[in-house]
């Protein structure tokens, strides 16, 4: 069955690239709404824009989402992941400037506020997308896959420069509750000297060690280090579920990548959506929902969180 909140949830933080306060809240949506976002302050122009692959319009450092009159929104990887981390298919999430808050840079103040409001379900089947042929990009920066397979699967590998974090890979099943567990705490991170280098042409202005791991060679500067040995790559995965939640419906199948990110991730679900057979529509039995993120949580996952 589909889901939606059981109350709304509500945050106030900082935009990561304006440096402005935002409010932002997620509130319940009926079967078959899916996932939109509502710009609170727009008054002449058509406020709402679908979560979808298809709308996405820039990928630098963030995935933006715009609709058809131009209103945008920008940063929306992480709330998106949280959703799909916590099984929540329908849901309006409303927010009061070009971009959601950055919290602390990873998805678990929002999968604590919706693990606290609680879920239902909803009187409508739930329907996936499976991957039953194999696609594909490859370029000489990176590499990004989806191919079949049984469960909802991430086989993640990273390459950095500096020490502190070099090469980091990991494969895991997404599968009750280990978005929620594993990923979920996992802060997004950057070199000092793209920090300095985005912020001197108006980027990233709210960045800072409250929302990012900043990494210096071998030195990590936050005070309290890593919160996991390999939470880089485990970020990148958490990117990478917010990024595919765009699909529209959870996704049945492996995704590979490798120095990928929101931009290798977008254009490979384009490719499948464009490629004929690559994906099928498929309607999920209660036999089945343990294949995906999100079933079988609770707040007993919540503390497994390191």
């Amino acid at each position: 069955m589909q889901t939606t909140l059981q109350s709304a949830v509500s945050f106030t933080g900082t935009g990561l690239h304006s440096g402005r306060p935002v409010r932002m809240s997620v509130t319940p949506a009926p079967a078959d709404h899916g996932l939109w976002v509502r710009r609170t302050d727009v008054r002449d122009a058509d406020p709402m824009i679908q979560a979808l692959y298809s709308n996405v319009t820039d990928t630098r450092l963030n995935t933006r989402l715009s609709n058809t009159q131009g209103v945008t929104v920008s940063t929306v990887e992480h709330v998106m992941a949280a959703l799909a981390g916590c099984g929540i298919h329908n849901a309006v999430i409303e927010v009061d400037g070009q971009e959601v808050p950055i919290m602390d840079g990873s998805s678990v103040p929002f999968v604590r506020a919706f693990l606290k409001a609680g879920t239902k379900p909803l009187d409508a089947p739930m329907q996936a997308w499976r991957v039953a042929r194999a696609v594909e990009l490859c370029t000489q920066e990176y590499s990004a896959r989806l191919e079949p397979a049984a469960r909802c699967e991430i086989d993640f590998a990273i390459d950095f420069p500096a020490q502190a974090i070099g090469v980091q890979a990991l494969k895991m099943d997404m599968a009750n509750g280990a978005f929620v567990r594993e990923l979920s705490d996992c802060r997004t991170f950057v070199l000092r000297q793209d920090v300095e280098r985005l912020q001197s042409v108006g980027l990233a202005l709210g960045g800072s060690l409250d929302n990012a791991v900043v990494v210096e060679g071998d030195q990590v500067l936050n005070q309290d280090g890593f919160r996991r040995a390999d939470e880089c790559v485990r970020h990148k995965i958490l990117d990478a579920v917010g990024d595919l939640a765009l699909a529209g419906a959870p996704i049945i199948g492996r995704y590979s990548g490798y120095r990928a990110g929101h931009g290798a991730t977008n254009a490979l679900l384009r490719k499948a959506f464009a490629t004929p057979g690559a994906l099928e529509r498929v309607t999920l039995g209660s036999e089945d929902l343990h294949l995906l993120p999100g079933t079988h949580i609770g707040q007993a996952d919540l503390s497994r969180v390191g």
